[in-house]
C-alpha cells in the first residue's frame, strides 16, 4: 500500500511526494481509516514508527478552511515537552506547503505575552504543553469551543512529568463534543484510567506490542565497573568506530550529563553538545539544530528532553546509564533505526545496574547480548562521590527522659539569693548589739 491508496487530498499527496515518502508505516496505515471515521483512537506504537504523521495526516485531511477573520483552533495537539512542540509544528509545516493553514506552537519557559499575541492573530492547529495551553486559555487568547479534534501525544511521559492535574483540567475545560486521539509507546494503569474517564469507546490500534524490541536495531551491552571507565569506553568507541556519525548518548541525570560533557569535550572539541532541562531554550534548540546539520557528532541528553529529538539517521544510541524505568529504554533505542533503516544501541552496565537491565529484558522478552570489553580500554579506579562506599557509624542516641523521671522545673537557690526579707524592730536590733535594750532619745519639742 502507498499513500496514494489512502483517502488523502492532492495538497497532502504533493507534500508527501516532495518529501520522498510513498509508503505508510504500519501505525499510519492502521490508524488512518479509524480517525477518518470519527471514532476515538488509542494508538500504541513504539518510538520511530511514525506516530506523528499517523495522527497528522487524517486530521489535516479533515481540516476545513475557516472564513473567520481571526481563526480559532480546530485541532489541538497536546505534548509533554518544548522540543516535541517544535518537532510537531515542523512536521505540520512539511505537510502543508499547499494548504492555507496556520500552525502555532506554545510552551513554557518563554514570555507568555509574545505567544499570546501570536495566538490571538489566528490559529488553525495549536500545539502546546499542558501548562502553557491552560494559561493562555484562561487569559482568553483563543476560543476553545471550536476545537474538534484533541490529540494527546506521549501521554505516559506527560503523567510521569507531573501533568496529571493540568491534563484533567484541560480535558474538563474542552468542549465535550470532540474526537479524542491518544498516541503513546506504552500504556500504563494511569493512562488506562484516563482513557476510561474521558474517551468514548476508543478503538485500539497497535503497531507492535509494548516492549517489543525493534527488529532493525542491533542491541549490545558492556559490563563496566564505574563512571570513569564508562567515559573511557565511550571515548574509545567514538575514536575507533568511524560508523558513529550521529550518536545520541543518554545520561541518567542532568549532573551526570554535564559531568560527562566536561570529560569528553576536550577530547572532541566542537563536536559534542549537551542538553537537559536546566539549559536555556535557545541553547537546546541550537544544540539539536547543530546535531541535525552534522556540526555535532554526538550529543548528551537526559530522557525528558530526548522525547522531542527527531533526527534522521541517528547511527547509534548509547545508554551511558541504564534507565530505571524499563519503558524509557524502548523510547531511547527507538531514536535510531528509524524509517526501516538499521540502527545500533549500546548499553553500559555496572554491577548496580544489572537489576535494572533485567527488568528491561523482562519487558522486551529479549536478552541483550554482552560483548567483551576492548583489550585497549583503560579501566579506571577513580570513583565519583556517588560511587564511593558510604561509611555509616553507629552512635548511641541520647534517650529522652520519661515524664515520670522528669523533676520540677526549678533548682536550689544560692546562699545569697536564699535570704528572706523580714522586719527587725529597733529594740531587738539594739538588744543583739549591746546586750541590753537602749531606748531612743526623746524627740525635741
Amino acid at each position: 500500500m502507498t499513500f496514494a491508496d489512502l483517502n488523502l487530498n492532492t495538497p497532502l499527496l504533493n507534500a508527501l511526494d516532495e518529501l520522498g515518502i510513498t509508503t505508510p508505516t504500519t501505525i499510519q496505515r492502521n490508524v488512518f481509516s479509524v480517525v477518518m471515521s470519527g471514532k476515538d483512537v488509542c494508538g500504541i506504537a513504539q518510538t520511530g514508527t511514525g506516530k506523528t504523521f499517523a495522527y497528522l495526516l487524517p486530521c489535516l485531511r479533515q481540516w476545513t478552511f475557516s472564513k473567520d477573520k481571526i481563526k480559532s483552533p480546530q485541532i489541538f495537539i497536546l505534548v509533554p515537552t518544548r522540543e516535541l512542540v517544535a518537532q510537531v509544528v515542523e512536521n505540520i509545516k512539511l505537510l502543508t506547503p499547499y494548504m492555507n493553514l496556520i500552525a502555532v506552537g506554545v510552551y513554557g519557559g518563554v514570555n507568555i505575552n509574545t505567544q499570546q499575541i501570536e495566538v490571538m492573530k489566528g490559529v488553525d492547529v495549536l500545539v502546546a504543553t499542558p501548562g502553557r495551553f491552560y494559561d493562555l486559555a484562561m487569559n482568553g487568547a483563543f476560543k476553545t469551543k471550536t476545537i474538534k479534534k484533541l490529540v494527546i501525544d506521549e501521554v505516559d511521559e506527560m503523567l510521569n512529568l507531573g501533568f496529571r492535574t493540568q491534563l484533567k483540567n484541560i480535558l474538563d475545560f474542552l468542549p465535550p463534543k470532540r474526537q479524542n486521539l491518544m498516541f503513546s509507546a506504552t500504556i500504563t494503569e494511569d493512562v488506562e484510567a484516563l482513557i476510561e474517564t474521558y474517551f468514548n469507546n476508543p478503538v485500539r490500534v497497535e503497531a507492535a506490542p509494548t516492549g517489543t524490541p525493534l527488529e532493525n536495531i542491533l542491541q549490545t551491552g558492556y559490563e563496566v565497573p564505574n563512571f570513569y571507565t564508562k567515559a573511557n569506553l565511550l571515548e574509545l568507541l567514538l575514536t575507533e568506530d568511524e560508523t558513529m556519525t550521529k550518536v545520541l548518548v543518554f545520561a541518567a541525570t542532568k549532573q551526570l550529563a554535564d559531568q560527562l560533557y566536561e570529560q569528553l569535550e576536550p577530547k572532541f572539541p566542537g563536536t559534542v553538545g549537551v542538553i537537559h532541562s536546566n539549559k536555556e531554550q535557545n541553547h537546546r534548540f541550537n544544540t539539536v539544530k547543530q546535531f541535525k546539520e552534522g556540526v555535532y557528532r554526538f550529543i548528551i541528553a537526559t530522557d525528558i528532553v530526548a522525547r522531542g529529538i527527531d533526527v534522521a539517521e541517528v547511527s547509534h544510541v548509547i545508554n551511558f546509564d541504564v534507565p530505571d524505568v524499563p519503558e524509557n529504554y524502548i523510547h531511547r533505542i527507538g531514536r535510531t533505526g528509524r524509517a526501516d533503516k538499521k540502527g545500533i544501541a549500546i548499553t553500559f552496565i555496572t554491577e548496580k545496574e544489572k537489576p535494572l537491565l533485567a527488568a528491561i529484558e523482562t519487558l522486551m522478552k529479549y536478552e541483550v547480548p554482552v560483548s567483551p570489553l576492548p583489550a585497549d580500554l583503560t579501566i579506571s579506579d577513580e570513583l565519583t562521590e556517588d560511587e564511593k562506599p558510604k561509611i555509616f557509624m553507629k552512635t548511641d542516641a541520647i534517650k529522652p527522659k520519661k515524664k515520670d523521671d522528669a523533676g520540677p522545673a526549678f533548682h536550689e537557690k544560692s546562699a545569697k539569693n536564699s535570704k528572706v526579707n523580714f522586719i527587725v524592730r529597733h529594740k531587738d536590733r539594739m538588744m543583739k548589739k549591746y546586750g541590753k535594750p537602749i531606748k531612743r532619745a526623746p524627740k525635741k519639742k
